[in-house]
């Protein structure tokens, strides 16, 4: 039936809102200890000794929040991530490909990342001012390489399905007719050079198109350092792209333990896939056949910018980060009473990892007899220019590893970023340009959409800096168009789709201090729901500092705020909202909802 509650607004006008609860037309159904949770990420370690203990802990329990995702970060700095301290290195020389021990033994606090020294980003959407790409950093000893686990070893596919590319920016048009590019090995024998014909090819890449140079195509590449004039007289442009096909499969010294050594049978063959590139000049080559580099090579931000497709995960301990921030090691995830005891949400590290190691995580998590509910397949591809059959063709190795682990595991994926719209990439052949719906028909292509569990993404609907009132009418509607979008581009009814991490925007601002965050909390839990969601987690559950964040304002993805020993000082606006969808619009528990 309908009941009808008239109110009256701020303006004093009568308003009228209909609630059906006529048995048949629910709109979802849920369980709490399931489906209302919050996620922890990678934070301070002083927060993490600070944060899970009393009183803190009690606090945030205090929420009614129920199961949490444990946040995967180190792939959105281009990190390897040692999620267990202690195991093993592919070289005997102690370097290479980490694999983390499956044997419990030390309990683990805290675990780490480690920057891949072979990283081709200049920047991206999480590594904001850190590290630098190898492409343009002006030193011959160092070289991109792409990932070995996108090769035809790995993936059983040519090469030429799974394209890799490297993408400079010039930051302004510019006259260009030569290219000269220094590989290393092993280096690509087929390959294009290619100029964007739009604006801004990584951030809108469906408004322009790779157009090839005419002499840009290259069919016989022999290595060493390549001069190709590309064109008879200079074309105008900002964004070129390298787009790679066909490997010459072959090892350089840099594939053994022995850096003297080049031979191949003492090489790792995931060093010896794929593609090296040393360093990268874009000019003009002057009638005296001088060529002119314009590019600024140093290792730093101030380099030319550069993108590229993929990275290898290879490394060495000199690599470790900074260990002031830390992911939340297992062991006190688990035991510390953050999870209720509840199953968990837990990640495996992808982009950036290699399958042996996803699957010791796992194999270790079992050991302990810890409860999960989900693993989720790596974080923000999109946000890393991840190409969707690049991602199927990871996703697919790696569900292969974790189910001979646990064949009942449930995975899910792709964590996107939180955007309002479909994701879109340059288009295929077909040209089709859904990042979703091309990662879907990747997986019913190879058979294996058994393998999707679940659908993740997430939920940062605000632009920063621009969050006025009236904008609380919009997230309805928002949350609504984007789960329809998913499903319209091939999520199948059956497969759940969980929102994993979720606050205003992905920056803090003074918004989500005060009342409006609150408001916003209540809505948008509420409307996702209704529009069939899943599962839904906010973010973040454990207290934080506050962080200047849009015009220098202060704000914090916490519920509470905090001095400067991690004390709570005050509960926020979405404690309080928290509290009201968790303690009193639903009764905690296992029982279901409608």
């Amino acid at each position: 039936m309908l009941v009808e509650c008239f109110l009256l607004s701020i303006a004093g006008a009568a308003q009228t809102i209909q609630v059906d609860i006529t048995p048949g037309h629910s709109t979802s159904r849920f369980v709490p200890n399931e489906t209302l949770g919050a996620g922890i990420d990678r934070i301070p370690a002083e927060a993490i000794d600070k944060d899970l203990v009393q009183p803190n802990l009690g606090k945030a329990l205090a929420s009614g929040w129920q199961p949490v995702t444990y946040r995967q970060n180190t792939e959105l700095a281009v990190e390897a991530w040692h999620w267990n301290p202690q195991g093993t290195w592919s070289d005997p020389s102690g370097r290479g490909y980490f694999t983390g021990s499956a044997t419990p033994t030390e309990f683990i606090r805290y675990s780490y990342g480690y920057s891949l020294p072979r990283r081709g980003f200049t920047r991206n959407d999480g590594t904001d001012n850190a590290g630098f790409s190898r492409l343009t950093d002006g030193d011959l000893r160092s070289y991109w390489k792409s990932n070995p686990y996108l090769t035809q070893r790995f993936t059983g596919e040519s090469d030429a399905l799974h394209p890799q590319w490297v993408v400079v920016d010039l930051a302004q048009i510019q006259q260009v007719d030569s290219i000269r590019i220094a590989w290393a090995e092993p280096y690509a024998t087929h390959y294009l050079a290619q100029y964007w014909t739009g604006d801004d090819p990584i951030r809108v890449p469906t408004r322009g198109v790779w157009q090839t140079f005419p002499h840009g195509a290259v069919t016989n590449g022999k290595g060493g350092s390549e001069t190709v004039r590309l064109t008879a007289s200079p074309t105008p442009g900002r964004f070129l792209r390298v787009l790679m096909t066909e490997s010459s499969n072959t090892c350089g010294s840099h594939a053994s333990s022995d850096p003297k050594s080049a031979d191949p049978k003492s090489a790792d063959p995931r060093n010896c896939v794929g593609y090296a590139i040393t360093e990268l000049y874009i000019g003009t080559t002057t009638a005296d056949g001088e060529f002119h580099d314009i590019l600024r090579h140093t290792p730093d931000q101030e380099q030319t910018t550069t993108y590229c497709s993929s990275v290898d995960p290879w490394h060495e301990p000199s690599d470790l980060g900074s260990t002031k921030q830390a992911q939340m090691g297992f062991d006190l995830f688990f035991t510390s009473g953050v999870t209720r005891g509840l199953p968990a949400m837990v990640p495996v590290a992808l982009l950036y990892d290699t399958p042996d190691n996803a699957a010791a995580e796992i194999a270790y998590l079992k050991k302990r007899n810890y409860p999960i509910s989900y693993v989720e397949m790596g974080e923000e591809p999109d946000g890393q220019f991840e190409l969707p059959e690049d991602y199927g063709a990871l996703y697919i190795q790696w569900a292969t590893a974790l189910h001979r682990i646990d064949p009942a595991l449930k995975l899910g994926g792709p964590s996107f970023t939180g955007e309002n719209k479909d994701i879109e990439v340059w288009p295929d052949a077909n040209g089709k340009v859904s990042w979703l719906g091309r990662f879907i028909d990747y997986l019913k292509q190879h058979g294996r959409m058994d393998d999707l569990a679940f659908f993740s993404f997430e939920h940062y609907p605000y632009d920063p800096c621009r969050i006025p009132w009236g904008s609380l009418y919009d997230e309805p509607e928002l949350v609504r168009h984007i789960m329809q979008v998913w499903r319209e581009d091939g999520v199948p009814a059956n497969v759940p789709m969980f929102i994993t991490e979720s606050n205003l925007s992905s920056a803090a601002s003074e918004t989500s201090l005060d009342l409006f965050a609150g408001l916003w909390l209540a809505d948008y839990i509420g409307s996702f729901l209704n529009a069939g969601g899943n599962g839904v987690y906010f973010f973040h559950y454990l207290p934080l500092q506050m962080e200047h964040g849009c015009n220098d304002s202060p704000g914090t993805f916490g519920m509470f705020t905090v001095d400067a020993g991690y004390n709570i000082q005050q509960p926020l606006s979405q404690f309080f909202a928290s509290q009201l969808i968790n303690l009193e619009w639903v009764q905690p528990g296992a029982g279901e909802h409608r």
